[in-house]
């Protein structure tokens, strides 16, 4: 099925944005993921409608069919082996690697894909924490994560994800060392959204605008094993 660039993003973005609810996604939803009108989506859900591509109810929205959901995955799979691709070989920062790979998700044909991915070692998550479609384009389970803010003062955390379409988020929090993998103390949680943190990757705590600790999704802490 030969779909244009455009029609890709468009099931991107819903497939991603199915991931974090289990409702219908609204068209508002999408015209704000993607930063177009609302009419323009109407006319985009249109054509995939026609395709088959995703189900579609009146004033409920829409969800991907099997078909879309496919076509999704292959995508966020070229995208996030991108990511990976170029973090690791060619140098790029974390925080650059989105919009490159953007351009580059819709034109990488199967047998590139194969050889990034086995150059890397099969990775399951690019640099930012998000899970990669295996080959056989099987949805992937998220990481274990909650917000930053769901966590108690005092609470050493995990950082798990964090969302990669800010380049300036991304140059703040990889300043302060907070990437994935790495731990965090929380020290203090303001109740305006501030989160003040103390990674294990750097001497002084970081100061987390809630518009920043949004981006960052943390895995709750390991339960202490038992002595024997």
């Amino acid at each position: 099925m030969m779909l244009s660039d455009v029609m890709e993003d468009y099931l991107k973005a819903i497939y991603q944005l199915q991931r974090e609810t289990d409702e219908r996604i609204k068209t508002s939803e999408i015209a704000a993921e993607l930063d177009v009108t609302s009419p323009t989506v109407t006319s985009m859900l249109d054509k995939l409608e026609e395709r088959d591509l995703v189900d579609r109810e009146k004033y409920r929205g829409v969800t991907l069919t099997d078909e879309g959901e496919t076509v999704a995955l292959e995508i966020v799979r070229h995208h996030r082996l991108l990511e990976a691709y170029l973090t690791e070989h060619l140098d790029y920062d974390w925080s650059e690697v989105h919009a490159e790979a953007d351009r580059l998700e819709h034109h990488i044909s199967e047998n590139f894909e194969a050889r990034v991915a086995d150059a890397l070692g099969e990775p399951t998550v690019d640099p930012h924490g998000s899970p990669i479609p295996s080959a056989d384009l099987e949805p992937p389970e998220r990481p274990d994560g909650e917000a930053i803010t769901e966590f108690e003062e005092g609470t050493v955390v995990t950082v798990a994800e964090v969302a990669d379409h800010d380049p300036e988020v991304l140059s703040y929090l990889a300043d302060h060392g907070v990437e994935p993998g790495v731990d965090l103390e929380i020290i203090e949680i303001a109740p305006f959204g501030m989160v003040t943190a103390c990674s294990s990757e750097a001497d002084e705590p970081v100061s987390l605008p809630e518009s920043v600790a949004r981006h960052v999704r943390v895995a709750p802490p390991t339960e202490p094993q038992p002595s024997s």
